[in-house]
């Protein structure tokens, strides 16, 4: 790599967009960084630095919603309360806000805006980007909320692990109080449990 190759990347984030990488370095530097392999597109308009190793997928949600969090199976499984490898993953938007188009597989949800930042915590991706993923204790709440489609055995297995490492019920319960749908059998299974 050149030594102006070298400057010109130092000028840029780990991930950026076309226009934020043309507007701090200009557009010829830039097509010329592109043609030469120092930066790798991610998706439309969407860019990396070659040397740059991190969450892709992420990068490009975090990229097309703002508001995007991780969520169900796959904040479960970031948890490390299921054994679970999702094939797609699982982001929960505000209802009513736009389902943006993305290349990999996402399986989009709708969550009430009213308890949608309940929980919601930020998880970094790079030293510019994060995105929203649902506290261990959200994402259970809204695994017994939504066993109808995820299943029961889901939301079992995520609560026993959870109890396992020194989950505290008060602090579930206490969070659940916004969730009506879920608390009653969310305090049967830990009666069960417990």
């Amino acid at each position: 790599m050149s030594m102006n190759a070298a400057a010109l990347l130092s000028e840029l984030p780990e991930t950026f967009r076309y226009s934020e990488g043309k507007r701090r370095i200009g557009e010829r530097q830039l097509r010329n960084l592109i043609g030469a392999g120092h930066v790798i597109g991610l998706a439309r308009g969407l860019y990396r630095k070659r040397d740059w190793h991190g969450d892709e997928d992420l990068i490009e949600i975090a990229a097309r919603s703002s508001r995007a969090t991780i969520c169900l199976r796959s904040a479960l499984a970031r948890h490390d309360l299921i054994d679970d490898i999702p094939a797609a993953v699982d982001i929960a938007i505000p209802r009513g806000a736009w389902t943006p188009e993305i290349t990999i597989a996402v399986r989009w949800h709708h969550f009430d805006s009213a308890t949608f930042e309940i929980g919601r915590e930020a998880l970094t991706i790079d030293a510019d980007r994060s995105i929203g993923l649902y506290s261990a204790e959200r994402s259970i709440i809204d695994a017994f909320r939504m066993r109808h489609l995820e299943g029961a055995d889901l939301a079992n297995e995520a609560l026993k692990r959870w109890l396992r490492k020194g989950g505290q019920p008060s602090t579930l319960l206490r969070t659940a109080n916004a969730f009506p749908r879920a608390k009653t059998p969310l305090r049967q299974t830990l009666e069960i449990l417990l």
